[in-house]
């Protein structure tokens, strides 16, 4: 696995930036970037499971290892959903953070994800994207 690493300067308080990234409407709005129709499934937890979900319901299963308020989310990949059932895969063990840092005029997010050769391209392509949908929601 490969870490990729994205970071962008939002001109809102962490408060807003992490209302953008975790409340359902605009969660709904940046991960559509990836994948039309995308939510999340969970209690929001630290230590709770998460289900990332497409618009036909596959995705992935994940567990939420660290939550702090308005600092930092990582989740802990653990395998795949398909077809409504979930099946390990190469994706155990991954892990993907979001970190916000206060700054004199805003707060800088840093999203971190570990991936493979394969999907990396992609994820190159669409996660500075969706940044841009994260501040553009965050600065409303």
């Amino acid at each position: 696995m490969k870490k990729l690493k994205f970071a962008i300067k939002i001109n809102a308080t962490k408060e807003k930036v992490w209302e953008a990234l975790w409340s359902e409407p605009s969660y709904k709005q940046w991960t559509a970037v990836f994948s039309q129709g995308s939510y999340a499934v969970s209690d929001w937890k630290e230590g709770s499971r998460i289900k990332f979900l497409n618009a036909t319901g596959d995705g992935m299963y994940s567990v939420i290892e660290k939550k702090q308020i308005n600092k930092q989310m990582t989740f802990k990949h653990l395998g795949e959903i398909i077809n409504g059932k979930e099946k390990e895969s190469e994706w155990a063990g991954a892990l993907e953070s979001y970190l916000l840092t206060e700054k004199d005029d805003g707060t800088e997010l840093i999203a971190e994800m570990d991936t493979n050769e394969e999907y990396q391209s992609y994820f190159e392509g669409m996660f500075p994207k969706a940044l841009e949908k994260i501040k553009h929601l965050s600065e409303k």
